[in-house]
């Protein structure tokens, strides 16, 4: 008869606690009842999202006495972009689409809530072809040929 593993013995046991509960109040006093050694440490702040020091940075910000903001798109640019948009017959949202650009981003510009990108404000110029930077604002936009 073929030798067959009978006397292999499978030994099962029963899964520690987990993390969550090997952290719990009752698992530490069960644990030191028993004799183990517990060591315990408290986190400051755990779990939270606080930073509440002080760095150098934030002090000097503080003492700051000038506004700091970021400058926004001329009323005057936005009107020639009204203009320049309404005289080629588009809405906001035509120029937009033409563009690339979301319509919030031609009404912002308009209303000189924008920041200015110069990306964006080069497309909306080659869309209704009136410069908006530099100091002929308003005037129709050269097209030359483009040098490589």
């Amino acid at each position: 008869m073929a030798e067959s593993d009978w006397d292999t013995v499978t030994v099962l046991r029963k899964k520690g606690p987990s993390a969550a509960q090997a952290k719990s109040k009752q698992a530490i006093l069960a644990a030191q009842r028993r004799g183990e050694d517990v060591e315990t440490s408290k986190k400051w702040a755990a779990g939270q999202n606080k930073q509440h020091f002080i760095t150098k940075n934030t002090a000097k910000l503080d003492r700051e006495t000038e506004e700091l903001h970021h400058d926004r798109v001329s009323l005057e640019v936005g009107k020639v972009i009204q203009q320049g948009r309404q005289s080629k017959g588009f809405t906001q949202k035509d120029l937009a689409t033409k563009i690339n650009e979301k319509p919030q981003v031609i009404a912002d510009y308009e209303s000189g809530r924008a920041i200015p990108n110069n990306q964006v404000m080069g497309k909306i110029e080659r869309a209704i072809g009136l410069k908006l930077r530099g100091k002929d604002i308003g005037k129709p936009l050269e097209t030359g040929p483009k040098g490589k």
